[in-house]
């Protein structure tokens, strides 16, 4: 049975879904200058730098952390670049309330609400000041104090558990919602689809942002669908959906805010398509130039996020040179001197994999630790950063 009424029709008609080709939402030429019509939304001095500050802390960030990457100083890392507009953009358009459940490629939302780059070293280095007490992978960060849940591994699984904390905040009746990203190659996991389904039939304040960056590690959309993206997608759970320009950093806060008074005032789930361009490997372990060519990312490097709001600010004269100078100074500075202050500090107690699981250390597990710390003991340079803390005990 369907929920609607259906058209009768006494000869075959298929269809293929190319009436549902769906718009991009613009507001900001790469000038720095709105669009003929455009009308930028309602964002102050304050927050607007609060925004291009986040941004220029995660590019930074990203630059600095993937060369220590390749010194050797980090096992793995994922970069923001060319994506920070699409992650910033909607991410200041949340109350701070809000969760936010990402992928592996949102650290500037984390910037954004507040995360420190003490933080963000702390956790790249799992050293004993990680939340997560060295037990993911780098960029794997969570900061229950603003409301980002931890990353996880497995692709899209942030996707069915955003609908289920959403239905969570429906039923208390906070006036909150959630937000989860994910790329269109997740977008192509069964959890995408039992997302949308469940948000749909129970109405949840959910808001599911595809950051379309034309890639799923070296697969071209083209490769991945055949329809016009992941937008379209929507109307198979009649759920409201908008396409946006995802380098405008104007035009993904408006449509987010507009997207957050569905989800809360009207418990609508929106679904956001990000158009963007990952300008730098998916990953340290990828390789781009294997599949893509130089000239196709200089095309993106033109488009690049962070000079089209840069030149905005500028246009208001709400920002300089000299402001960003001394931005760009003062951020890589702190960036170097806490990864210096990060990597030197010890890993977390050996008794920490073992004094959180259960509310008291149960023998079995007592057993299995002093075996731990015993073969630590006889293989001392197999283990060199505990060793220290495995010479006391049995």
């Amino acid at each position: 049975m369907t929920t609607t009424k259906s058209k009768v029709v006494y000869s075959p008609v298929f269809t293929d879904g190319a009436e549902f080709r769906i718009p991009t939402f613009k507001l900001l030429k790469q000038d720095g200058s709105l669009y003929k019509s455009a009308k930028a939304p309602d964002l102050d001095k304050e927050k607007a730098l609060r925004i291009y500050r986040a941004m220029i802390t995660t590019r930074i960030l990203d630059e600095r952390m993937l060369a220590a990457q390749r010194q050797g100083r980090l096992s793995f890392y994922m970069q923001c670049t060319g994506e920070e507009a699409a992650v910033i953009g909607s991410a200041a358009a949340l109350d701070d309330d809000d969760m936010i459940m990402a992928q592996y490629r949102e650290q500037g939302a984390l910037a954004y609400r507040g995360f420190t780059i003490d933080e963000f070293m702390n956790q790249l280095f799992g050293n004993e000041m990680d939340y997560g007490k060295g037990r993911q992978m780098p960029v794997h960060y969570g900061s229950k104090k603003l409301n980002y849940m931890t990353i996880s591994s497995p692709l899209a699984t942030q996707i069915p558990q955003a609908t289920g904390y959403a239905y969570g905040q429906k039923l208390a009746g906070d006036g909150h919602c959630t937000i989860t990203y994910f790329g269109e190659g997740a977008a192509s996991e069964g959890d995408f689809h039992a997302a949308l389904n469940m948000a749909a039939v129970h109405r949840v304040p959910v808001i599911f942002l595809c950051r379309n960056n034309g890639y799923a590690i070296s697969t071209p959309a083209a490769e991945q669908f055949a329809a016009d993206g992941v937008a379209p997608r929507a109307y198979g759970y009649k759920m409201d959906v908008i396409r946006v320009d995802g380098n405008d950093i104007l035009a993904m806060y408006q449509a987010t805010q507009e997207a957050r008074k569905l989800a809360v005032e009207h418990n609508r789930p929106v679904l956001i398509e990000a158009m963007s361009y990952r300008l730098a490997a998916h990953s340290s372990s990828d390789d781009p130039s294997g599949y893509r060519s130089k000239d196709e990312e200089a095309v993106w490097r033109e488009k690049d996020p962070i000079l089209r709001m840069r030149l905005w600010l500028e246009s208001k004269n709400w920002w300089s040179e000299s402001d960003e100078k001394q931005l760009q100074e003062t951020m890589r500075r702190e960036v170097l001197e806490t990864m210096k202050r990060a990597q030197k500090r010890p890993p977390p107690a050996l008794e920490t994999l073992v004094t959180d699981v259960y509310d008291e250390v149960p023998p079995m597990l007592e057993e299995q630790f002093k075996n731990l710390k015993a073969h630590i003991r006889k293989h001392p340079d197999a283990y060199p950063k505990s060793a220290e803390h495995a010479k006391g005990g049995a």
